[in-house]
């Protein structure tokens, strides 16, 4: 019996930035009700239900309720920015398998307008809090900023070359219309703002928004017929290495260097077969430590694979090509939102639209979540059918 595929065949995200008129649970049925549509799909045709985040006991359940769902699967997994990342993996699991055929995966955050009912308040965990929250510790930012420390002593790295990463985000963020910051930067500019926490800058760290996304999964035997080009799911890994920064095992590697092994063995392809990168790029630390970790050069090398504009708009490795958390949108979870815009770029949907912003003849994504203190990742590689 052949494999059965998997594929992701709608996206949709919200309004992002400041959204008053939005609640978080009317943020991910729009988001939902959007990419379902664009799929030529409808809730009836929904199986599964996957959503993460802190604004209710249980928000699968609750966001089943809200949709009027009662769905055959239901994972509310969540290891942070990851957590969509680990939904798309799960779900094409769950269709290899045979339990189901349509999934749908949605986030909401007003962490911006409204952070008491977002649940985004003080984090509670009995692990990490009993040795940082009480002295102090400024999470998540000081953890990142811990960990770029690290970084910057062991292998010589500055602050200069760490910062390519956020200029180069925001050469895409000028070509995304929706992204709030389209102001060119250059190295000197991010420098020169406000250190918030040593040795990150204000601009070496992510947005604070709120915004909404949704992804729709569906089994092969649904293609025929649908509205739009499937995105196939052809490899995945999760991966954790610790909670707390004080128990990471080495503050330069993260479960990157477990989950991208497993996600690019799966799906058959290596490093140099990838054309497109989406990174959660919570802080520009991040992304030169995922870059490591996931192979795509040798440690303390990814300051130069970033340098001279080479992920950013026509560069030869094109990253986070809607201006990424730095320059576009985090409202809190980001990974959902590295999901969308590969998939769109994937179906070269802005080759009429920005022909600037269209990475040309993209065949394979990788898509790689981070979450927590740098405590747990999901790769997923994506491909054109």
């Amino acid at each position: 019996m052949a494999k059965r595929r998997a594929a992701i065949v709608g996206v949709a995200e919200t309004d992002v930035g400041k959204t008053p008129h939005l609640s978080v649970m009317s943020q991910q049925a729009t988001a939902a009700s959007a990419a379902l549509a664009e799929a030529g799909l409808s809730f009836d045709d929904v199986d599964a239900l996957f959503t993460a985040g802190r604004w209710s006991w249980s928000p699968v359940a609750t966001l089943a309720e809200y949709l009027g769902l009662r769905p055959d699967y239901l994972d509310g997994s969540n290891i942070g920015g990851s957590s969509f990342e680990a939904h798309v993996g799960h779900a094409a699991a769950a269709i290899e398998a045979g339990l189901i055929d349509v999934a749908l995966i949605t986030y909401g955050s007003t962490q911006r307008t409204d952070p008491v009912n977002n649940g985004t308040g003080a984090i509670t965990d009995v692990m990490a809090d009993q040795f940082e929250a009480p002295f102090g510790v400024p999470l998540p930012i000081a953890a990142y900023g811990l960990a770029a420390n690290r970084y910057f002593h062991q292998y010589g790295v500055t602050s200069e070359q760490m910062a390519e990463v956020a200029v180069s985000a925001r050469k895409w963020a000028v070509l995304n219309p929706k992204a709030p910051n389209r102001e060119l930067i250059g190295a000197a500019d991010v420098l020169a703002s406000p250190m918030i926490c040593e040795p990150l800058h204000k601009l070496d760290c992510c947005l604070f928004t709120d915004g909404g996304g949704a992804v729709v999964v569906a089994a092969g035997n649904r293609w025929p017929g649908l509205a739009t080009q499937p995105i196939e799911i052809l490899g995945h890994g999760d991966a954790v290495t610790h909670c707390s920064i004080a128990n990471m095992p080495d503050l330069t590697v993260t479960a990157a260097a477990q989950s991208g092994p497993s996600a690019l063995r799966l799906a058959g392809v290596g490093h140099d077969d990838i054309d497109l990168l989406e990174i959660y790029d919570s802080f520009t630390i991040t992304v030169l430590l995922t870059l490591e970790s996931l192979g795509f050069c040798k440690p303390g090398e990814a300051a130069d694979l970033v340098a001279d504009g080479r992920t950013a708009p026509g560069g030869g490795l094109p990253m986070n090509t809607d201006g990424g958390g730095l320059s576009y949108t985090h409202p809190g979870m980001y990974g959902i939102f590295l999901l969308i815009e590969a998939t769109r770029q994937l179906r070269r949907e802005y080759a009429a639209i920005e022909p600037r912003r269209q990475v040309a003849d993209a065949e394979l994504a990788l898509v790689h979540g981070t979450g927590g203190m740098l405590s747990a990742t999901s790769t997923v590689v994506l491909g054109r059918v």
